[in-house]
């Protein structure tokens, strides 16, 4: 269990409709199990919740501390980097070739692979010809400071450059935990479902930017584009949303006018 999250054991919300009686013993059965309550938010066996605020609080700082160094390293060499955050299967590796190629004339770019297995992706950004590692996190659910601290050091990007990092699938842990990235980037698939912002609002308040993507499958899907925008800014008001697919092309100049835009801001700073 991912302590700072909740995820595993912890933030837990079991929906039942109306409450109804055991078929068993009788007792009534709440319409709903609530484990995010208390000032920790998240629920742990044996721990209160006082000492879950003091485990999040040291962890959260000591991550802060990476990320603030993290942050310093890719600003003194004006190195753009991006968290792309989403959940499993919302097509971000494939975005990421697409933009690789969209990118061609533009700044070097470089990725950090974030899985907690295999190296598949990896060796699919490398493919593209960008340079790329892999960060296997185990059971980890998520990348952090730390980890990305290690890969810029092995990855060594060139100055000026584009770094994306390529979180582990996951819309709940990674939201907590900077990286010392410039932006964070979520990633939204159109078959997923338009009530993800409000299912993971935290993601959708960090993020800057809201990628919807494979808005190609649109037509073939039951998927309300104009709500899904309004509960993603009933969230954070201040997110910006761009629609495309990777797979198709549509949609793609404008991520790719965005990247350079943000990119010379980030050149300037340094």
């Amino acid at each position: 269990m991912c302590t700072v999250c909740g995820c595993g054991e912890g933030e837990v919300r079991l929906e039942e409709g109306h409450g109804h009686h055991h078929p068993h013993h009788g007792e009534e059965i709440p319409a709903v199990h609530h484990y995010g309550q208390g000032p920790a938010r998240a629920h742990a066996p044996g721990m209160s919740q006082a000492r879950m605020v003091q485990v999040e609080q040291d962890i959260l700082a000591k991550n802060d501390q990476y990320a603030a160094a993290n942050r310093r390293w890719l600003a003194e060499r004006g190195i753009l980097a991006l968290n792309l955050v989403s959940s499993p299967g919302s097509g971000k590796t494939t975005l990421l070739t697409r933009t690789i190629a969209e990118l061609e004339e533009g700044p070097p770019v470089a990725v950090i692979e974030g899985d907690q297995q295999t190296s598949q992706d990896a060796e699919r950004i490398r493919e593209t010809g960008a340079r790329a590692i892999q960060v296997n996190t185990g059971k980890g659910c998520h990348l952090d400071a730390h980890m990305v601290g290690h890969a810029l050091e092995s990855l060594q990007p060139e100055r000026d450059s584009l770094l994306f990092i390529e979180n582990v699938g996951n819309l709940v842990c990674p939201a907590a935990f900077d990286l010392g990235e410039a932006h964070k980037v979520v990633i939204l698939s159109v078959t997923e479902g338009e009530d993800k912002p409000l299912k993971y609002p935290d993601m959708f308040h960090a993020a800057d930017l809201m990628l919807l993507n494979k808005i190609d499958l649109l037509p073939y899907l039951n998927f309300d584009v104009e709500r899904c925008i309004e509960y993603a800014r009933r969230v954070n008001p201040r997110i910006r949303v761009l629609q495309l697919s990777a797979t198709t092309g549509e949609g793609m100049e404008a991520w790719r006018r965005w990247l350079l835009a943000a990119h010379e801001l980030c050149r300037i700073g340094a």
